[in-house]
C-alpha cells in the first residue's frame, strides 16, 4: 500500500512537472492528484519537494531511456530509426494539443542554477541518453567517437525542437529537426562505408618507412644473395 501510494506520487509529479513546469507545481496539487495525503509526501521524501524532483528527474529519464531502444533494436536500419524517433516524438506533441514533450529539458531549464541535485539529476539523464544512443548507432558499423557526436547533436535538435514545436504550435520544427538528424546519419554511414580500408603493412616496411629509406638490402647482403 505504502509503495503504491509513492509510486503515484512520483507518476502524478512527472506529469504535472512535464506540462507546468517544477516552480509551476505546487504540493498541495501533487499529493490531490496523486490521491495520497498531504504528509505521505514528505514521508516518502524528507527532503520535501526537491528530493521528489530528483527521484521524478531519474524515474522519467529511465522510463525515456526505453524510448531509445524501442526505436532504436538491434540490427534496425538507424537511418529509418532516426526518423521514426522524431516522428514519434511529434505524435505524442499533436496528440496532447503540445503539452507533453521531454520530462527533463523542461525541468532542467529551471533549475540547473537553482538546484544543484536536481541539476546533477537531469545531467545523468541526459549522458545516459547519449550512451545509448551513441552505443546504437556504434552498432550499425560507426567510429564511436563519431557515433557519440550524431547522438549528442540528434538529442540536442530534439530538446530544441520540441522547445519551438510548443511554442509555435506546430510539429514543422520537429519534421526538419528528424529530417536533418537522419540526413547525417545516412552521410556519416556512407562516409564510413566509402573509407578504403587499411591494409596491413610489413614491419620491414613500416620499419624502412620509419628510418626515411626504402626498405632494401644493403650491398653486402646484396653480394651474398647474388653471389
Amino acid at each position: 500500500m505504502a509503495a503504491a501510494t509513492r509510486t503515484r506520487i512520483v507518476e502524478h509529479s512527472a506529469e504535472l512537472f512535464r506540462r507546468q513546469g517544477f516552480a509551476g507545481t505546487g504540493v498541495k496539487q501533487i499529493v490531490a492528484e496523486a490521491s495520497a495525503p498531504f504528509g505521505s509526501l514528505y514521508h516518502f521524501f524528507p527532503g520535501g519537494k526537491e528530493q521528489l524532483g530528483e527521484e521524478v528527474i531519474r524515474w522519467s529519464g529511465a522510463t525515456y531511456a526505453r524510448l531509445i531502444d524501442a526505436f532504436f533494436p538491434a540490427g534496425a536500419d538507424p537511418v529509418a530509426a532516426t526518423r521514426d524517433f522524431f516522428d514519434g516524438a511529434a505524435e505524442t506533441l499533436r496528440a496532447t494539443d503540445y503539452a507533453d514533450a521531454c520530462p527533463i529539458a523542461t525541468v532542467a531549464l529551471e533549475v540547473s542554477s537553482t538546484s544543484e541535485p536536481m541539476r546533477e539529476a537531469c545531467a545523468e539523464v541526459f549522458s545516459n541518453w547519449v550512451d545509448i544512443a551513441a552505443e546504437r548507432l556504434a552498432e550499425s558499423g560507426l567510429a564511436p567517437g563519431q557515433a557519440r557526436e550524431l547522438a549528442i547533436s540528434m538529442l540536442a535538435a530534439l530538446e530544441g525542437a520540441f522547445v519551438l514545436a510548443r511554442a509555435l504550435r506546430s510539429n514543422e520544427p520537429l519534421e526538419v529537426a528528424g529530417a536533418t538528424a537522419a540526413a547525417a546519419v545516412r552521410e556519416a554511414l556512407d562516409e564510413q562505408r566509402r573509407a578504403p580500408q587499411r591494409r596491413p603493412v610489413a614491419a620491414s616496411t613500416q620499419r624502412a618507412s620509419r628510418e626515411g629509406r626504402p626498405d632494401r638490402p644493403s650491398r653486402r647482403s646484396a653480394r651474398r644473395y647474388s653471389a
